[in-house]
């Protein structure tokens, strides 16, 4: 019998700053981790909760790159768009965020890869929004949910 452990997701924002702090580690090396953030292919079988399906519209993970993607969930439809600023593989992205439905509601994100040794990963991510506003607006639209269920499916593509 075969028995996974899956690791916590820690979702924290600062009161008095407009930031999301999301850290997660999982049974993989970084350059795997990082690959499932990039690969088209596989990036549409984990992001976002499992009650949808993902399209990609754009994708060109390079720096200076951007995205676009629509998440489907029955009839409803939720769009995403961004540039990619940095990429650095297996190391760091540094890209912009924007759910279409709050064009106004940009977000920087930084996602770091931290090699722990046996195989193992430490992703980081920090959002910063423009204002306080913005990021509970964000807390509570139910994003906890995709990042779990995202995570929790990078997990099952990852083993």
């Amino acid at each position: 019998m075969t028995t996974t452990t899956r690791a916590d997701t820690t979702i924290s924002a600062d009161p008095t700053l407009p930031l999301i702090r999301i850290t997660r580690e999982f049974n993989a090396p970084p350059e795997s981790v990082f690959r499932a953030h990039t690969d088209p292919d596989l990036v549409v079988k984990w992001m976002g909760p499992r009650s949808i399906t993902m399209e990609l519209l754009r994708w060109d993970p390079t720096t200076g790159g951007a995205y676009r993607f629509v998440h489907r969930r029955g009839d409803e439809e939720y769009g995403f768009y961004g540039s990619f600023h940095e990429v650095r593989p297996s190391e760091r992205i540094v890209q912009t965020f924007t759910f279409e439905g709050f064009p106004d509601g940009v977000c920087l994100e930084t996602l770091t890869f931290e090699d722990l040794g046996n195989g193992r990963t430490r992703l980081q991510a920090l959002s910063v929004y423009e204002s306080t506003e913005t990021r509970d607006a964000v807390l509570s639209s139910g994003m906890e949910t995709g990042v779990v269920e995202g995570y929790e499916q990078l997990d099952d593509l990852l083993d």
